[in-house]
């Protein structure tokens, strides 16, 4: 796909990688729909810095639960830009709970944005765009047995599994792959220095950027020939 003209939707494209993620696709030469839910200030302020590279950019609020909420942003994305060509799940939820620490609220909160909402963004934009493609932010996690973080690693395992079915059934018409990041950035009001403490060993022994899961996110848009694909941006972690 050359993406010069095309446009995509960015769920979660306010902030972190979703923001780099909206960078390089307007690099790239797309209009982009930055979806937030709580971000607005910061959902506005990329949507001028993408304005003034030149590209159409556009902010749209939206909480992703519920039965209908992706037909509705698909169809918010629609009515403001136009036809899409892209769609992006980048939006996550992410909280520490173990087997014995989780909850039935805590389980379905993840699973909400996590897993459920993807499945039916991918169901809407299949419906509403007919051809396109898709890529997922998945988590190199879903190579391993994480049980720190049981109801999120579940949810990314489980939405790497929809991707590859979701290739299969949507195929010819539209393309679907993953990526999935190591670790990235630190949480919210983490010290850069809070990852090498607690990241774990990386075979190639340096931190991943969200420009370089990005430019991952664009090889598998512009590569008509990939679909069902998963590429791992976390400096071979997934390996060990």
């Amino acid at each position: 796909m050359n993406l010069n003209g095309k446009t995509a939707l960015v769920t979660g494209g306010a902030v972190r990688i979703g923001r780099a993620v909206c960078r390089t696709l307007a690099a790239a030469g797309a209009d982009v729909v930055i979806h937030y839910n709580r971000s607005a200030t910061p959902a506005e302020a990329l949507r001028h810095e993408l304005v003034a590279m030149g590209r159409r950019a556009f902010c749209i609020q939206a909480d992703l639960g519920g039965e209908d909420a992706g037909r509705r942003l698909v169809a918010a994305a629609r009515e403001v830009a136009g036809p899409l060509d892209v769609l992006i799940n980048n939006a996550a939820v992410f909280h520490q709970d173990s087997l014995l620490t989780l909850t039935a609220r805590a389980l379905r909160d993840e699973f909400e944005v996590n897993l459920f909402a993807p499945l039916l963004l991918m169901r809407a934009f299949a419906e509403a765009c007919g051809d396109g493609a898709i890529v997922n932010l998945l988590d190199r996690r879903i190579a391993s047995l994480d049980h720190s973080c049981l109801p999120y690693v579940l949810a990314k395992k489980a939405l790497a599994e929809a991707t590859q079915m979701a290739a299969l059934e949507l195929a010819p018409s539209i393309r679907v792959n993953a990526v999935a990041p190591g670790a990235i950035l630190p949480p919210p009001g983490e010290g850069a220095g809070h990852l090498k403490d607690r990241a774990g060993p990386v075979p190639l022994q340096r931190q991943c950027t969200p420009e370089q899961v990005a430019a991952a996110v664009i090889f598998l848009l512009q590569n008509d020939a990939l679909t069902g694909q998963i590429i791992f941006v976390d400096g071979g972690q997934h390996l060990l």
